[in-house]
């Protein structure tokens, strides 16, 4: 894998609260720098990062509900739209875990369509928060995000204390949703190495606030 292929798997991410106006337009220049396609940030940060990458050819990306996902759902959709209004041309949403540990399975389902619904043709990925979940939740919460219109799986939040992605979480998720559909690894993903050990094990897309340090690691 060359460098420029693994720029354009990686959403650079910078979703600290308490990141400043110039460290978001820092991110956006590192984007650029280093030619990623994807700059993941907070949806009151989306206008920043839009106007720092104008013309770039990067695509910025909102997190939505994050990193609890217990917002109302009629917020996240209304936050979504905001968002891809502001100029996200990507929405990551995370799921309400407590609905559905609480076998809710429609109401999460439910919550995830009307996010779809409220951006139509913006991918949505859908944050499991792998650590929180036994396999058998995570091949549910697969299935209900395949089912409700989404783009995308992805692992984790990064802010669990829990833990983020693994290898064997991102294997159970392509196995579940098989080889089209989008697996997004984030969480932990720090070194070159944790990123191909993803890749390999199925992601297609990751997310990291390393990305430098990753991108270095592999010849031009």
């Amino acid at each position: 894998m060359t460098r420029s292929e693994l720029a354009g798997l990686l959403d650079h991410a910078i979703l600290k609260p308490e990141a400043t106006e110039e460290q978001i337009l820092a991110g956006a220049d590192l984007v650029r720098q280093w030619a990623i396609g994807f700059y993941c940030v907070q949806p009151s940060s989306v206008s920043i990062a839009s106007a720092g990458l104008q013309d770039s050819g990067a695509r910025v990306v909102s997190v939505v509900g994050f990193p609890h996902g217990c917002e109302r759902s009629a917020l996240k959709a209304q936050t979504a739209e905001l968002a891809v209004q502001d100029g996200a041309a990507e929405v990551d949403m995370v799921l309400n875990v407590g609905k559905l540990k609480s076998g809710r399975s429609q109401a999460v389902a439910s919550e995830i369509a009307q996010v779809v619904r409220a951006v139509p043709g913006i991918p949505v990925k859908v944050i499991l928060e792998t650590c929180l979940l036994t396999d058998e939740e995570k091949v549910i919460a697969c299935r209900l995000v395949q089912d409700a219109g989404a783009a995308f799986v992805k692992t984790s939040t990064g802010f669990n204390p829990g833990g983020g992605a693994t290898a064997a979480d991102v294997r159970l998720m392509r196995r579940v949703v098989g080889p089209e559909f989008g697996v997004k690894a984030a969480g932990g993903i720090r070194t070159l190495a944790d990123a191909l050990s993803m890749i390999e094990a199925g992601a297609n897309r990751l997310g990291t606030s390393a990305s430098a340090g990753i991108l270095s690691g592999l010849e031009g």
